[in-house]
């Protein structure tokens, strides 16, 4: 275990408000270039709070599950506040918690703890974060049938959200299929649409009116496209969550087709406006979040363009 509990340790205090620095990280593999810690960081600072947000990138040395509770013990005893947490280890940390949120139990997913009491509170904020953004940029999705390519961490997140908007019909295509399978059938209470498995992309896109991108396919480090482009047509409405980069190949081909399409930067400025206020029980001003989303963009992309030039 490389996490050192007395190099994260804060200043003695219990009530929140009390603490020198709300202490928060996020658990992943390849995140260097997440956005997450500049958000709590620059909304918190805005708000008065001081803030420390660590990474624990664990692509060279992954957790065993058996690992995972060594590790949140560490962040309990070194006074963290709570924990982002991304792929792949959404699903696994499930064990390790005391108690789940109702969208958390129902999703099968948590990308967010937080310790409290001597107990860890699993939620899941991808859900309400996708509904947010999705609902902004299309409006009302009542009735539609969709079409979602992977069926993780993030997309049993975003299935949830999906039948809460009102889906008609959700086709679940994963090249895992009883992964897919499963979410079908955890997600058969929820909503009053239906959840069916699909292994025929072609005729399940044939009356799709909303494909949704849930792969880590098209993100940094792990490039191409998760669908036969020639499937991009008609109406069709086209979202990736995938948000670095920000145009991914199937977004791009979908804009070449004149299709309107939304990457997953609005899911990631949204999520993270509800985890801010379960760590630090405020409201996030989410306009000004994503304006800061917006400058780190701007300076990713400057980066990007000096280091090709």
């Amino acid at each position: 275990m490389s996490l050192d509990p007395s190099s994260h340790r804060l200043a003695p205090g219990t009530a929140l408000g009390n603490r020198p620095c709300i202490l928060l990280g996020l658990l992943g593999c390849h995140i260097g270039l997440s956005r997450t810690p500049a958000l709590h960081e620059q909304e918190a600072e805005a708000q008065g709070l001081r803030l420390c947000y660590r990474l624990f990138d664990r692509a060279h040395a992954p957790l065993a599950e058996a690992e995972i509770g060594t590790f949140l013990a560490c962040l309990e005893r070194a006074g963290f506040r709570g924990l982002n947490v991304t792929h792949p280890y959404k699903e696994a940390i499930l064990p390790h918690l005391d108690e789940l949120s109702p969208t958390a139990a129902a999703v099968g997913s948590v990308n967010t703890v937080i310790f409290e009491g001597g107990r860890r509170l699993g939620h899941n904020t991808d859900a309400p974060g996708f509904a947010r953004a999705i609902r902004e940029e299309f409006g009302d999705l009542a009735g539609l049938e969709a079409v979602q390519l992977g069926a993780g961490g993030a997309g049993c997140a975003v299935a949830y959200a999906l039948l809460g908007l009102g889906i008609a019909e959700l086709r679940l295509f994963d090249i895992v299929q009883p992964r897919a399978a499963a979410l079908a059938e955890r997600l058969s209470g929820c909503g009053h649409g239906r959840v069916t498995v699909v292994s025929d992309l072609g005729a399940a896109m044939a009356s799709a009116d909303l494909l949704i991108n849930a792969t880590p396919v098209g993100m940094l480090g792990h490039p191409g496209i998760p669908i036969d482009p020639a499937l991009l047509r008609g109406s069709l409405r086209v979202v990736d969550i995938v948000y670095v980069p920000r145009e991914t190949a199937l977004l791009r081909e979908a804009r070449r087709r004149g299709l309107p399409a939304i990457d997953g930067s609005g899911m990631a400025i949204f999520q993270a406006v509800e985890a801010f206020r379960l760590f630090t029980e405020r409201e996030a001003d989410a306009a000004r979040m994503a304006q800061i989303f917006a400058r780190l963009e701007a300076v990713a992309a400057a980066e990007i363009e000096k280091a090709v030039t």
